[in-house]
C-alpha cells in the first residue's frame, strides 16, 4: 500500500468509525433495552459475564462464540478501567463489541481488495478506498453493527479466514474458520470455500497444462460452450479420482479437512446443525432462495449489473441460445412450483422488511412468483457475467458454496445473504469511479432511510405495550 493510499485509508476509516459512534449513541438512546433477538443474546452474555457458563437459553440456535468473545473482551477492560456494577456487560457495552467488529471488517475488506486485485495495476488507491467504504456500509450488515447480533463477528472471522487462505496460511485460516463456526454454524460452508480456493487453483493450473498439451486454443479456462463445459467436468472428475492428486490436495487442505470433520462430529453428537430451538429452523430444499439471493444482489449492485451494455448482451445471448434459455426457464418454473416454502415468521412478523416484500410482491397474485422467472434468469446471467474474470473452477466452487448456504434455509432472511454477497462483490472487477460513487450514494440513502424508520417510525401491536421498530 502506497503512503498516500495509507493516509487516505486511515482518514476514511477514522471518519466512518466516528460517524458510526455518533449513530451508535443515537440508537442506544432510543432503544436502551434489548430488542428482537437481543432478548436472547444479551441475557445469555450477561449470564456468562457473571460466571454462569452452564446456563443456556434453549431458544438460542447458534454456538456461544459471540458471548465467549464478549466476556473475554469486556471483563478485562472493566478491570483495567475500574468499571463495576451494571455498566459491565450492559446492553450498550455488549453492542459496542459489534462496533469494534465493524472497524475490523473495514480493515479486512481493504486488505482483501488489495490481495484479490493485486495484479490489476490500473486500479487506483482511491478506488480501493472507495470500494472499502462502500462494502463497509453495506446496509444489511451495517445495520446490525448497532445491535447485539452475531452478524458483524461472523463476517469478521470469515473474512479474516478468507484473507489468510489467499496468503496461503491455511492453518490460521482454519482456526479463524472455527471461530466463525462458533458464531454461526453455517459458516462451515465458507471453510469449504477456502479449501475450494486451493483446489480451484490447482485445477486451473492442471487445466492450462492440459490445454497446452493439446494445443487447443478454442477452449478457455473461463467460459465456453456446452461441449467445453462437458470437457471441463470430465477433466474435474478425472483429476479428482486420481489418488496422487487427492493426496497432494489433502496435504494442502488438511487444516480445513480437520475442521469439517469436527463439524460433522458436532452434527452427529448434537443431532443436527441447530443448537437450540429446531422447530423454527428446519432444513429443506428451498431452491427459490437462490433466486431471492440473485434479486438481492442485483438490487444492491445495480450500478454494476443493471447497465444498458449488460442488458444488450443478455438479449443477444437470449437470441443466440433460445433452446438453452428455454430449458433453464422450465427448470426454474418447476423449482418454484415444487420447492417454494413460506416460513411462519415471514408471514407473522411485520417488523422485518421481508414481511412487506413478500406481502407487497409475492402475495399479490399466485402467478407473481412465476412471472418473475425472466428477471431471475437475467439476474443469474449478469451475476455470472461479472465473474468472468475468475477461472471456471473458482466459479463452480463458489456456486456450490452459494447453494449450500442458501438453499437449505426455509426462512427468507436478508442476513443470510450477507457473506455470499460480500465474497461475490470482492471478486468482481473494479467498476468505473462513477459507478462506485453511485453505489456508495445508494448505500448511504438506504442506510439513512433504514435508521430513520428504526429510530422514528415506531409502532405497537394490539396485544403488547412494547415499542416495535422496523428493521432488516
Amino acid at each position: 500500500m502506497e503512503r498516500s493510499e495509507a493516509y487516505g485509508f486511515c482518514g476514511a476509516m477514522s471518519a466512518a468509525f466516528l460517524l458510526s459512534c455518533l449513530l451508535f449513541a443515537a440508537v442506544s438512546r432510543r432503544q436502551r433495552g434489548p430488542y428482537m433477538d437481543e432478548l436472547f443474546h444479551v441475557p445469555q452474555a450477561q449470564a456468562y459475564c457473571q460466571g454462569r457458563f452452564l446456563q443456556w437459553d434453549p431458544m438460542i440456535t447458534t454456538l456461544p462464540g459471540l458471548y465467549l468473545l464478549s466476556v473475554g473482551a469486556v471483563k478485562p477492560a472493566a478491570r483495567l478501567l475500574g468499571w463495576t456494577g451494571s455498566v459491565v456487560c450492559s446492553v450498550a457495552m455488549l453492542r459496542f463489541i459489534n462496533l469494534l467488529f465493524s472497524a475490523g471488517n473495514f480493515y479486512l475488506l481493504h486488505l482483501l481488495l488489495l490481495k484479490i486485485h493485486q495484479k490489476n495495476k490500473a486500479v487506483s488507491g482511491f478506488q480501493r478506498i472507495l470500494s472499502t467504504l462502500t462494502l463497509a456500509t453495506f446496509p444489511t450488515l451495517y445495520f446490525f453493527t448497532f445491535l447485539y447480533y452475531t452478524d458483524p463477528g461472523s463476517v469478521f472471522f470469515t473474512l479474516f479466514a478468507y484473507l489468510m487462505c489467499l496468503y496461503g496460511n491455511h492453518k490460521t485460516s482454519a482456526l479463524l474458520g472455527f471461530c466463525g463456526f462458533m458464531f454461526r454454524q453455517t459458516n462451515i460452508v465458507w471453510t469449504v470455500f477456502c479449501a475450494g480456493n486451493v483446489v480451484a487453483e490447482k485445477l486451473n493450473e492442471a487445466w492450462k497444462t492440459e490445454l497446452q498439451k493439446k494445443k487447443d486454443e478454442k477452449i478457455s479456462s473461463k467460459k465456453g460452450s456446452f461441449s467445453d463445459w462437458t470437457r471441463i467436468l470430465q477433466f474435474i472428475i478425472k483429476y479428482l479420482i486420481s489418488p496422487k492428486n487427492l493426496v497432494a490436495l489433502a496435504a494442502l487442505t488438511w487444516p480445513y479437512i480437520i475442521l469439517v470433520t469436527v463439524f460433522f462430529g458436532f452434527v452427529f453428537v448434537n443431532g443436527g446443525i441447530v443448537v437450540g430451538d429446531r422447530s423454527s429452523h428446519e432444513a429443506c430444499l428451498h431452491f427459490p432462495q437462490l433466486f431471492y439471493f440473485l434479486s438481492f444482489t442485483v438490487f444492491f449492485s445495480f450500478p454494476h449489473l443493471l447497465t444498458p451494455t449488460k442488458i444488450r448482451k443478455f438479449l443477444l445471448s437470449l437470441r443466440r441460445h433460445p433452446v438453452q434459455y428455454g430449458v433453464i426457464t422450465v427448470i426454474s418454473l418447476f423449482l418454484i412450483w415444487k420447492f417454494t416454502y413460506v416460513h411462519k415468521y415471514l408471514l407473522a412478523d411485520n417488523r422485518h422488511y421481508t414481511f412487506y416484500v413478500w406481502r407487497k410482491v409475492f402475495q399479490r397474485h399466485e402467478l407473481v412468483k412465476y412471472v418473475l422467472v425472466p428477471f431471475y434468469i437475467f439476474a443469474g446471467w449478469t451475476f455470472v457475467d461479472t465473474l468472468k474474470s475468475k477461472s471456471i473452477f473458482w466459479i463452480l466452487m463458489y456456486f456450490v458454496c452459494l447453494l449450500a448456504v442458501t438453499v437449505p434455509q426455509k426462512l427468507l432472511e436478508f442476513r443470510y445473504f450477507i457473506l455470499p454477497f460480500l465474497i461475490y462483490r470482492l471478486n468482481i472487477p473494479f467498476p468505473s469511479i462513477y459507478r462506485q460513487l453511485l453505489e456508495l450514494a445508494f448505500y448511504i440513502v438506504v442506510n439513512a432511510v433504514t435508521f430513520y424508520l428504526f429510530l422514528n417510525r415506531t409502532f405497537q401491536w394490539e396485544n403488547s405495550d412494547e415499542v416495535q421498530r422496523f428493521m432488516w
